[in-house]
């Protein structure tokens, strides 16, 4: 496992469970010129977080980003119904220098998310 931390880091956990949402799809994308740019893919860790969302080597800028959840089959490993097939989180950086955390509590008919320290 990589020592990188990414500036940009998410955590899922499932919170009708009350377990960490272990192996799901992660997206981060970068809005340009109204289109959203794949940066990334990755998948959660045993705990949940996605420590290494972005590459090594990714300065961040300013700007609107895109973090994609694949709910639907973590669910379906799980061999539960969910409304949620996926979650994206929209969120502006205005300052790209500090941490970003994008934290998600799911459950198969709801979601919350805020920004995490």
């Amino acid at each position: 496992m990589s020592t990188h931390k990414s500036p940009i880091t998410c955590h899922v956990l499932i919170a009708s469970l009350g377990i960490p949402g272990k192996e799901i799809d992660v997206r981060i994308e970068k809005e340009d010129a109204n289109e959203f740019t794949t940066l990334s893919t990755a998948q959660t860790n045993n705990d949940g977080r996605c420590p290494d969302l972005l590459p090594q080597d990714y300065k961040v800028q300013k700007g609107i980003y895109r973090v994609t959840f694949e709910t639907k089959k973590y669910f379906e490993k799980l061999g539960q119904a969910c409304f949620y097939p996926y979650v994206q989180i929209v969120f502006e950086l205005n300052e790209p220098e500090q941490h970003y955390h994008i934290p998600l509590l799911i459950s198969p008919y709801s979601y919350t998310t805020y920004r995490g320290s």
